[in-house]
């Protein structure tokens, strides 16, 4: 077989490194370069205990004013967009609990294999390994407030994902990681997770590829996928089969193999600062919702949910708000020497769900949608992609994902 995968990050280099380790002859397309998208300035979290849709009823308490305002860490800026609009319909219809939890059922076969399918890759010598997150803490004001996640963690076990958690004081947080400050009044430490430096692990992973027979073409940019019998042809060439894996592009290729459900970018901020005490592993202000992860010697934080077009440029206010969110939680972060200033676009359903499987063409296949997990889930996405494309069969975990639903 001869299988082209469009899209250079995450999602794609590990369906082409599964493709190869079934004999598959491989080319992967990227517009940009490897790792150019939402997979370089993300938390770099791998967090399958947590990875959880989107859509939920919190995000409707927000309230429309709420959502508006530039400091929210949902917002959505003024617009007269139509496919925005009925995207955010759609995204409101899903806020629900029976929606969630049907979602959240949906997303545990992928996030139980998650880990596994990262072991698969690591290959320490280029970077391409991930680190154990101990501790990973999820840091509070007070315990009122974190009760919130304890009540999503029974959600999430209800569903059948089994969740291994400590509550902590704010006396025992502030020992366990004395980046907190003194405002930190209750936390808990989340068991079983694992982070990575996201840049270096993609970048890592696109030369494994390559010295494993995988072309990567970067700057080459896909703007059809065309018939051609018992295949296709992109940009004049023959293959077999392609894979869709371009972020929050998907929808502009997939549209025409009819995958109906909009993927819309929710754009993503993050700096990195120093700090008097890096962090041993991921820190995380639920509340605030701002992720904190040690990266090259540096703590990088990262936040908010801004639906905007891709191409959309750098706002600003977006990253004074994660400043100003964080500034009372952290000590010793020099958060006016902000470095790698950063904005990525994280695809996103209505639905909560990645978009994984054949398409509307036998020969075209979708893997992306996944939103905030895209990281996490990158690597097992891939190998059962894969599988699905040397074998014909649908595996179990991707029936609820089928990206003509």
């Amino acid at each position: 077989m001869r299988v082209a995968v469009i899209g250079a990050g995450m999602v794609g280099l590990s369906t082409a490194w599964h493709l190869v380790n079934h004999d598959v002859e491989t080319v992967v397309f990227e517009q940009d370069d490897v790792a150019s998208g939402s997979s370089w300035g993300n938390a770099g979290w791998l967090t399958p205990t947590i990875a959880t849709p989107l859509p939920e009823p919190s995000v409707l308490k927000y309230g429309l004013r709420a959502l508006l305002s530039p400091s929210s860490p949902v917002y959505v800026p003024p617009t007269l967009d139509p496919r925005l609009f009925r995207f955010l319909l759609q995204f409101a219809r899903n806020c629900t609990q029976v929606q969630w939890e049907r979602a959240m059922s949906s997303l545990v076969p992928l996030n139980e294999g998650a880990l596994d399918a990262f072991a698969e890759l690591d290959v320490p010598d280029l970077g391409v390994t991930t680190r154990p997150a101990t501790p990973f803490l999820a840091a509070y004001r007070d315990e009122d407030a974190r009760e919130v996640l304890v009540e999503e963690f029974r959600h999430i076990e209800k569903a059948g994902q089994p969740v291994e958690y400590e509550l902590l004081s704010g006396d025992e947080a502030q020992a366990a990681e004395p980046a907190f400050s003194g405002a930190i009044g209750a936390a808990i430490r989340i068991h079983g997770q694992r982070f990575l430096n996201p840049a270096a692990f993609v970048r890592g992973l696109g030369e494994v590829v390559e010295r494993r027979g995988v072309q990567v073409r970067i700057q080459r940019p896909v703007h059809a996928i065309d018939d051609d019998r018992d295949g296709v042809r992109i940009a004049g060439e023959k293959f077999d089969a392609a894979v869709i894996a371009s972020g929050a592009r998907l929808t502009d290729l997939a549209r025409a193999v009819g995958v109906k459900r909009l993927v819309q970018a929710g754009r993503g901020y993050s700096f990195t600062v120093a700090t008097e005490h890096l962090p041993q592993g991921p820190v995380y202000f639920p509340a605030e919702r701002v992720a904190c992860t040690p990266v090259d010697g540096r703590l990088r934080l990262a936040g908010m949910m801004e639906f905007r077009p891709v191409d959309a440029p750098r706002d600003a206010r977006r990253i004074a708000a994660i400043r100003k969110a964080a500034a009372p939680l952290l000590r010793g972060a020099n958060l006016d020497d902000r470095q790698d200033e950063w904005v990525g676009s994280r695809p996103c359903t209505s639905d909560g769900l990645p978009l994984i499987g054949r398409s509307r063409n036998p020969h075209v296949y979708v893997a992306g949608g996944h939103g905030m997990w895209g990281m996490t889930l990158g690597p097992v996405t891939g190998k059962l992609i894969a599988q699905q494309i040397v074998t014909g069969r649908t595996p179990d975990a991707l029936r609820a994902v089928d990206p003509l639903r």
